[in-house]
């Protein structure tokens, strides 16, 4: 089998994300799980796919290329074993905390030997910024956080901004405090395509893009200050002030961590891509497929979709995200799809991990 780009890429082996930039209640809708289904979920760092268990699903299978990032699933997964859940929110970083490193041992008994060492050689960080903090991406916004908003906005007009205020609230207060000239040029010079590669994202990200990446940002960045609630908004908060202030992301909140601990048993995960998954001849009702596409070429899109749609059963549904690259069911395959792009739009302009283009939502005919 081709290995795509990212497949042959050496930085999959590092930690990229701490934590899932996709908004779970965004997926979930989405997907519309019922009791009983066989989902495939790309791990990324594991939070979406825990958030999939929320729904009663017979299976979960995540895949992933980086062995660290299934690494952060398993820290996880032993932390819901392990651990209560306001001590969850401590390891995670969501709450501050001066006893990571004890909660880190207490899960890290759950761990397979090579995946303990993994994490013996990172508890430092944990014990800095929490599992939610260690991964490349975050790295990039704290450095934002820390050394270049604060020569734009202070802490008093962050902590004003996520206040709750309704929407010609926000609107004024985007127009009038927020969005100055030296915002625009700071945006424009962080979130510059360059600078993502260097800092945040991978350089293979960015293969397949094309266009103004800081003025995409830009654009998302108003919409998700004035349109959506930043007082509701998990990931935003994350960026701004390094743990989740007023708002948790779908896996993390209260009334979902018994069932996530009840139904841990019926998670797995797997150190492959979607197409070798695909290969196995396992049959699947729901796919979060993260952004897998934006990282392939059209005709790695072409080939990898086909082979999705060989695993899924009638009625499946495939949920992902573009972020910088169009992508969506390619045209040889039209007949198998049926688009829900209403849907996916409506889904789109709630989405809090607001840096997305596009959701796109589809079902096997």
């Amino acid at each position: 089998m081709k290995l795509n780009t990212l497949e042959r890429h050496p930085a999959t082996e590092s930690i990229r994300y701490g934590q899932c930039w996709e908004d779970a209640d965004v997926l979930l809708d989405a997907l519309a799980l019922q009791p009983g289904d066989v989902c495939l979920s790309v791990a990324s760092a594991g939070d979406n796919s825990l958030a999939l268990l929320t729904r009663n699903p017979a299976r979960v299978v995540a895949v992933d290329l980086s062995v660290a990032q299934l690494n952060c699933l398993a820290l996880r997964v032993a932390a819901y074993r392990r651990l209560e859940y306001l001590q969850l929110l401590e390891l995670i970083g969501s709450r501050p905390s001066t006893r990571r490193r004890a909660l880190f041992e207490r899960c890290r008994v759950d761990l397979t030997p090579e995946v303990a060492a993994f994490w013996d050689a990172r508890v430092g960080a944990i014990e800095c910024w929490g599992l939610g903090g260690v991964g490349r991406f975050e790295a990039y916004f704290r450095l934002f956080r820390r050394w270049i908003l604060p020569w734009v906005h202070g802490n008093a007009s962050v902590q004003e901004l996520l206040q709750t205020k309704p929407v010609d609230g926000r609107r004024r207060f985007y127009a009038q405090r927020w969005h100055t000239s030296s915002w625009h040029w700071l945006v424009r010079a962080f979130f510059s395509r360059s600078v993502m590669a260097r800092l945040g994202r991978d350089p293979a990200c960015f293969r397949y893009v094309e266009g103004d990446v800081a003025s995409h940002v830009e654009r998302r960045v108003a919409h998700a200050l004035q349109e959506l609630d930043p007082a509701v908004n998990p990931y935003l908060q994350w960026i701004l002030t390094g743990q989740h202030s007023t708002a948790l992301p779908l896996a993390l909140r209260p009334q979902h961590f018994d069932t996530i601990r009840a139904n841990l048993d019926r998670l797995e995960w797997r150190h492959q891509s979607v197409q070798s998954f695909a290969e196995s001849g396992e049959r699947v009702d729901a796919f979060n497929l993260s952004d897998v596409f934006e990282y392939m070429s059209e005709k790695e899109h072409d080939i990898a979709y086909g082979q999705l749609l060989g695993c899924a059963n009638p009625g499946a549904r495939l949920a992902y995200w573009n972020m910088l690259v169009p992508r969506s069911a390619p045209a040889s395959w039209g007949q198998r799809i049926e688009p829900l792009d209403e849907k996916a739009l409506i889904l789109h302009a709630r989405d809090k991990a607001f840096f997305y283009s596009r959701f796109v939502l589809e079902v096997v005919r």
